[in-house]
Parts: C-alpha cells; structure tokens; sequence
C-alpha cells in the first residue's frame, strides 16, 4: 500500500526555494544525480572490501538512459541501494546527507565519497516536473522501494518488484527544459561534469560509420576514464604522458612549457597537475584554465579563491576534498584550508621553478622568453613567490645570453659601478630602435639587458628594491656618460643668456606639440650634435601609468624629452657662430631705480619683455632660416622615431638637395 506525505522542512515554502535557487545552473543536476550514484557504487565497494558484503559484485557502473520521445532521463546504478526508512531518512528529510554517516564507519575503506545526497538528488526538480526513484538495498531480505514527487512538498511511496540491487532515478524533463531532452546536451554535459569520474559511466552506445552514417555498435559509450593522471603516482609516469594528458585537456593549445604534479595528503589531500602555458607577451591571457575537481567529479574552472591570482595563469587540474565548497557545490567558501592550500600550490611552482634553474638551466633558457611574463606576474603580485623567484628568474641580455640576478649583476659590477658605488644596470626595450643607443654603450665595455616585456616598467621598479647598491637606467635615457657617470663632470662654462639663447633656437625646429628641457654639454667631437633622451622617472612612470597601478596622473602629462646639444661638434659650433653673427645680443634694458615711481617700474618692465620678446624672434627666425640647424634637429627626430608626416617629407627633400649640392654642383 502507497503511503503519502510531505517532504520534511522546516518552512511549507522553502521547497520551492531550494529546487529553483540552491543552484545557480540548471546544467548542475545532472553532475549532482551522477555524483550520488558514483557514492553510492563506491560505498558498494567499501562493504566488499570490508567482508561485510559476500555477494557477487558485478560490473560496478552508473548508466545513463534518455529517452528523446518520452522526455524522460533515467540515472542508473548498482550500488547500495536504499531501504524504505533510508528513503524516508535522506529524501523526504531534505539535508540529511547518508556520506557524513556513511564516512565515519568505513573511512579506513573508503576516502573518495562525494555526496551530499538529500540536496544534490532535488536539483532534478530545476528541469523535471515528475521524479520517480526506484530502489532496492544491498541488505538481507530489502524490498524495492517507489518513490515519486512532482515538484510539490507532496510525495507518495510504495513498494515495488524491483530485483537487483541498485537505484534508478527517472526524470520526467519539463516542456520548459526540453534542451536537457537532447542527446547531444546530456552528452556534453556527462563529457564536462563526469569524464574523469572513479565508476564508469556509459551514455548509449559507441558509433561506428556505415552506409554513410553513424549507427549504435553493441559496444557501450564510456564517457571516463577512471584513473585520470593526476591520481597516478609521478614515478610511474612520463613525459609523454603528461603531454598527452594536456593535450587531452586543451586540445587547440601550443605545448606547454613544463609541468607541476600535485601529491599531498597533510594536512590535507590535494593532487592535481599544472601546467605552464606558452603565454605570448600580454598579460590580458584567458584565464579560468585550471579545472577543479573533487574526487575526481568536475566543479568548476573558476579557482580565483583557491590560487593566487597570478597562478590563474597556469593550465591544468585540482583535485581535493578537502576545498571547501558550498551545499550545491558550485563555488568554493573561504577558510583557512583554501589560505592553505593557497600557500602550498604557490611553493610547489616555486620548488618545481627552482629544480628546473638547478637541473634543467638549457630547457629554462629556451623557453624563458615565453614564461617570463607569468614570473613576472607572479613576483609583483606574491612577497613570498617573489623571494624564492630571485633565485631563479632570468635575465637576458641584447645578445641573448641568459643569467641569473645574482650573476648578472656579478658580471657587470667591475664596469658599470658609478662614482656613489652604485651598479647601474642598463636595458632597452627595442634592440632595432634604440641601437644608437645599445652601440654607445658596448663601445664602453657595458653589457645592455632586453626587457621588453609589458611589465617591466613595473618589474624594473621591483628590482630596484631587492637588489642592494643599484638602479635601472633605460640605454636611450640620457648620454652614457651621464647614465653612468665615473666622476663629477665639468660643464660647458656659458652665460644664462647663452644657454637661453641655445634653447630658444632648438626648440624653434622641434615638434610643437611636446615639452623639451634643452641644455648643452660636453659629449666630444665623436658623438652626434643632438642627443634626444626621456628622463628614466618620468618615462618609466607614464609606462606604469599606461599599465594601471594608481600612477594616472603621469599619463595625462604631456612627453617631455630633455635635449642635449653638443657644443663639442663641429656642425654645432658653426650653428652658433652663425647665430652670434646674425642675431645681435639681446637689449640690456637697466633696471628702474628703487626710488622710481610705479608707473616707471611698469614701464621698465614692459620694456625689458618687450626686449626679451623681440630677441626670441629675432632667434626664431634665424632657427627657421638654418637649414643646418634644422637637418641635425630631424636627425637626431629621425633616429628617435619622432619625425612624421610633412616634417619627415620635408627632411627627405632637404636631404636630397644636400647630395645634389654635394655632388652635382
């Protein structure tokens, strides 16, 4: 006889919650359905290998049955069943879990339960209108139990004829929900949530192509592979292995670069394998790469609470049941295990980082270029990380030699020490547009690293902080001597009024639309009669500024370049002759007598502008008329990139005239 009654809670209404909101994903109820009857195959095998159960096994699997034309999907298994009271205990009490007890009297047997039957088995309501379960116990003398609930906190139970051990859920799929009556969604769904799971799970039956079409074979379709690699012991596996698992995963990805694999189990039970993926220069990488898996049962790919943030950037798996997930298992909670587990995937990269360094230093540099951005990352967003990371991260030179922090700066203490005992560690970010700059440096025995990756502005700021004595100085940012000067250096001995006449003249031939700091100085004959530099601090800030990192305000201020003329060069030498030919001195206008009235002052006053006026355009003609002086301004534009558009059209026809003068007249 059928018995009725209404599903224990503690609210008439929080049934209807439960079923529509506990879970974020409809998708959800299928893992859900598939999970409870994995636990349920798993406990099957932990009474047999306890001796509590003597029968035959059988072939322990979970089958998946859908039924396109009656909407209906069934969920199979052979486990351990469930008695009329255990029906009653764990269903119709909703939260009663049978794992928690299950757990504690065979834990020595069993350590990969899953469940949280009782919640998990009522996500089927959030895409069936009708649920049925069927079922009969392992134990001595059970009878089959009938269950059936449509969606209400109304239920009905009876017996039924059930014969072998087991439970099969049947889902009768709602109108609004017909897409999970699909062959093709159930199948992905089973291929994302349970392809990996402990038990076999089968959907249907292998295809074969024949008479040009798939037809069923009598083979069953296995969606998993029940020993998935990361469970495997590391000794007994190889390289190759670990390729083709990656490729298993991420099937449209490069290679990788090298791989972690997790195994540890205090003070918790954690595996998993990671993997560093080629990650081209830019941070704005895909992420949400790294599946997180709870004994071996799929729970999402968003790991930002589990993993520091820079470690997102790895690919691979986690597996533990020891992450804290929420009651439907769709997001992790925080406590101090994740802090933990945190903290011990972070050593984990930095010990398997550090073995490479040590034993593997050829396959590190070969592949540094492509993995220095995700070190980068990680020592500018981890204390910790960033402490082991200056062990083992890599510097490479413009001559693609690789070293370590500590070699490098061992390599060039000798020479590139200034005169307040700091060493000077010169870069560039472009081998081809800054080679001027590169060339003048090795012409003083200096060595030049390459760091051209988008974070160096930020990872050049880092550096300067952990390692003692030194600073960074980009190649292009000021004459090399200045970049590391030996000793005080003596300056070209000019009046105000020269150096503000030397301004005047230069910035009149200089693009308009930035700022420049012009001063003369002494570089030699040899070096070129304009030198174009951005000062260090503000370059590398406005690079900061263009990445983020609470420095905007620098990347509103408009470029400034410092200009250094070389009073030194010959063509130089003859621009200011011709100037102090053409251009008479500025107007000494004297200045009022204290004693003057303030109208005179005024009037002194508007006359020395005047003066200063007239003389700056007297100047400014005289800049504009020089050919000389305009052809070594867009040469020294020219090799910094700056010269575009008419100027550059203009330059070229300049240049042009100059060869015919040269060679024609």
């Amino acid at each position: 006889m059928a018995t009725t009654g209404k599903i224990g809670v503690t609210t008439e209404n929080i049934f209807p919650v439960i079923k529509k909101f506990l879970y974020s994903d409809h998708e959800i109820f299928l893992r859900e359905l598939v999970a409870n009857a994995v636990d349920a195959t798993q406990k099957m095998k932990a009474l047999a290998a306890s001796g509590e159960f003597g029968g035959e096994l059988g072939e322990l699997s979970v089958r998946i049955e859908l039924d396109e034309d009656a909407k209906t999907l069934k969920i199979v298994d052979n486990g351990i069943g469930m008695t009329e009271e255990e029906v009653d205990k764990y269903i119709n009490q909703i939260a009663f879990s049978s794992a928690g007890e299950f757990l504690e009297k065979y834990k020595d047997q069993l350590s990969s339960i899953i469940g949280h039957f009782g919640l998990g088995f009522y996500s089927a309501f959030m895409v069936a209108n009708k649920v049925t379960i069927e079922t009969l116990s392992w134990k001595d003398g059970a009878k089959g139990v009938r269950w059936s609930c449509d969606g209400s906190p109304e239920y009905e139970m009876e017996a039924c004829d059930k014969s072998d051990r087991g439970t099969v859920i049947t889902l009768f799929i709602d109108d609004e929900e017909k897409e999970f009556a699909q062959k093709n969604r159930i199948q992905g769904l089973l291929n994302k949530y349970c392809k990996f799971m402990p038990v076999p799970v089968l959907f249907g039956k292998e295809q074969e192509w024949k008479d040009g079409k798939y037809v069923d074979t009598d083979k069953d379709n296995v969606i998993n592979k029940t020993e998935p690699l990361w469970a495997k012991k590391p000794a007994d596996l190889k390289d190759e292995d670990y390729q083709a698992f990656y490729r298993e995963l991420y099937p449209m990805q490069d290679e990788p670069l090298f791989h972690i694999h997790l195994n540890v189990d205090y003070p918790f039970n954690l595996t998993g394998i990671l993997y560093f993926p080629k990650i081209k220069n830019n941070v704005e990488v895909s992420r949400n790469k790294i599946q997180l898996y709870c004994n071996q049962m799929f729970v999402t790919d968003s790991v930002d609470n589990i993993v520091p943030d820079f470690l997102t950037l790895l690919h691979g798996v986690i597996d533990s049941p020891d992450i804290p997930l929420n009651v439907s298992r769709s997001y992790l909670q925080s406590d101090s295990n994740v802090k933990k587990i945190s903290g011990y995937i972070t050593k984990k990269v930095a010990d398997r980082l550090e073995d490479i360094f040590k034993n593997e230093r050829e396959a590190l540099e070969s592949k540094w270029d492509n993995l220095k951005l995700f070190i980068e990352y990680g020592m500018l967003s981890d204390e910790k990380f960033c402490d082991r990371a200056m062990k083992f991260a890599l510097l490479k030179n413009t001559e693609s030699k690789y070293y370590s922090i500590e070699d490098y700066r061992k390599a060039i203490e000798p020479a590139q020490t200034d005169k307040d005992k700091k060493v000077v560690f010169l870069y560039a970010t472009d081998v081809e547009g800054q080679y001027s700059y590169i060339e003048s440096a090795k012409a003083k025995g200096y060595d030049v690293l390459l760091l051209d990756c988008q974070l160096d502005s930020h990872f050049v700021n880092l550096l300067e902080t952990k390692i003692e004595n030194a600073r960074f100085a980009r190649v292009d940012s000021d004459s090399i001597d200045n970049l590391i000067p030996k000793e005080d250096k003596s300056r070209p001995e000019l009046s105000e009024a020269e150096q503000t006449d030397i301004s005047v003249i230069f910035q009149a031939v200089l693009p308009k639309e930035n700022q420049y700091y012009v001063q003369a100085d002494n570089l030699g004959e040899g070096s070129a009669p304009i030198l174009i530099t951005q000062s260090e601090f503000m370059r590398r800030y406005r690079e900061m500024s263009a990445m983020g990192g609470g420095m905007n305000f620098y990347g509103e201020m408009p470029a400034s370049y410092n200009i250094t003329v070389n009073i030194q060069h010959p063509l130089v030498e003859k621009i200011l002759a011709a100037k102090s030919a053409q251009v008479k001195p500025a107007e000494i206008i004297p200045d009022a007598a204290e004693d003057a009235s303030e109208e005179a002052k005024r009037t002194v006053a508007e006359a020395k502008e005047n003066a200063a006026a007239s003389h700056k355009s007297e100047l400014e003609s005289f800049a504009s008329a020089n050919e000389i002086l305009r052809q070594v301004a867009d040469l020294a534009l020219l090799a910094n990139g700056m010269l575009k558009g008419k100027e550059l059209s203009d330059f070229i026809a300049r240049s042009a005239k100059v060869v015919e003068d040269a060679y024609l007249k």
